[in-house]
């Protein structure tokens, strides 16, 4: 179990720093004004754990392997490529009903969330103010 746990904090340390490494890069380069930087760090990390489940669905790696990567790497980067590959699995799967649940409910509730978080934020600090 401990070493699971070493194995998934280096792959989370990798991940970050891949993050804010890229996100810095991407922000140099296109500016302010959109989230760049987020929007390429998701979308490369929805390509690679794609290429490499793909690999992985073909030849056999080791578990720890796939927690480092999978979890650790990819987890730490952007956890938008495990809602995206969790997502094509369903609709791969021909589960289009709950592939599509996973997408609306997700985005729909996940930015409400948001929002909810915001303003309830707001109110208590005007609260005790």
């Amino acid at each position: 179990m401990m070493i699971k746990v070493l194995i998934l904090s280096l792959g989370g340390v990798v991940g970050v720093l891949l993050r804010y490494f890229t996100g810095g890069a991407v922000h140099r380069v296109a500016g302010g004004g959109f989230p760049y930087g987020t929007l390429v760090i998701n979308l490369t990390g929805c390509l690679i754990i794609g290429l490499l489940w793909g690999i992985f669905e073909r030849f056999e790696f080791s578990s720890n392997l796939r927690l480092f990567l999978f979890i650790g790497v990819l987890g730490s980067f952007t956890t938008f490529s495990s809602f995206g590959l969790e997502t094509f699995n369903l609709l791969r799967d021909n589960e289009l009903r709950l592939g599509l649940y996973n997408m609306v409910i997700t985005n729909v509730f996940g930015l409400g969330l948001v929002y909810l978080g915001y303003f309830g934020s707001r109110a208590l600090i005007n609260i005790f103010k």
